[in-house]
């Protein structure tokens, strides 16, 4: 994939092994994140005075509990930065200062995702960051060059659908642009498009659309790598199906119209009749 959402950046990924499923551009690309000493929700991205940051980093602690039973995980974070959340600003407005405990309980959320949160609050970015100036992620010798699971679409994603939840609009493109940097097969894309038309509200067109309009325009080719699984995805969620058939029978009407406007030049041979003898 590579592609998508508010502001453009410059540079080509290179070329990567495996198949090429370069998502199509969608409405702009996301915003790049800022460096370590950019505090996050600046507005306008300026840096803000020492002061400012050692102001957050003074306030309450807050504990996350984050998961259920065995996979529980206890993380803790400033009241301060968290407060920039509207979701967790209802949270914090709740706690006195009697001493009783500051605790959020998220026990449908992912670890990861929630720590890339929380990377994201303290230093305006998260991991895998973009390389300045190009359209790939930083390189990790743990994280295979092709995204053959999906598991790297997914991870951004959770991201997205996090941020979503939590309100915090920079993160979210931050997230939506860096899914646009991953190299993925047909099979990683059924998994990404799976997670996207489950977690996601048929009105959010900024994440659907580009999925939409990736397996419409290349459907022809990826079907034969995961028939079955295309199949089941459509099956599973008729919604993915009709936004793909809708704009297959738009390119469709597009290219008619076109033809019609512009006829080739020349007398058009018959087709050929089969005969019976």
């Amino acid at each position: 994939m590579a592609e998508e959402f508010q502001e453009e950046v410059l540079g080509e990924q290179p070329a990567a092994p495996g198949i090429d499923v370069e998502m199509d551009e969608g409405e702009g690309e996301g915003e790049e994140a800022g460096s370590a000493s950019e505090l996050p929700f600046a507005e306008g991205g300026d840096i803000e005075p020492r002061a400012t940051f050692i102001s957050y980093l003074t306030s309450p602690v807050v504990t996350l509990l984050v998961g259920i039973g065995e996979a529980e995980t206890i993380l803790t974070a400033h009241q301060a930065l968290l407060s920039k959340s509207p979701y967790f600003l209802e949270y914090c407005s709740s706690f006195s200062d009697d001493g009783s405990p500051r605790q959020v309980d998220l026990p449908n959320e992912e670890i990861d995702a929630v720590g890339s949160f929380l990377e994201f609050l303290y230093t305006g970015d998260y991991f895998p960051r973009k390389l300045p100036g190009q359209r790939i992620l930083e390189s990790d010798p743990s994280i295979p060059s092709v995204d053959e699971s999906g598991d790297q679409l997914l991870k951004h994603a959770r991201v997205y659908t996090l941020a979503d939840k939590f309100g915090v609009e920079k993160l979210k493109s931050l997230a939506s642009s860096k899914i646009h940097c991953v190299n993925s097969t047909a099979k990683g894309e059924i998994a990404y498009a799976r997670y996207v038309y489950a977690y996601t509200s048929k009105e959010d067109t900024s994440i659907r659309a580009p999925v939409a309009n990736f397996w419409a325009t290349r459907s022809h080719t990826l079907r034969s790598e995961a028939e079955e699984e295309f199949r089941s995805l459509c099956l599973e969620h008729p919604q993915f199906g009709y936004d793909v058939l809708t704009r297959v029978l738009d390119e469709k009407l597009k290219r008619e119209n076109q033809s019609k406007m512009h006829p080739a030049t020349g007398s058009a041979r018959k087709r050929a009749r089969h005969s019976n003898i």
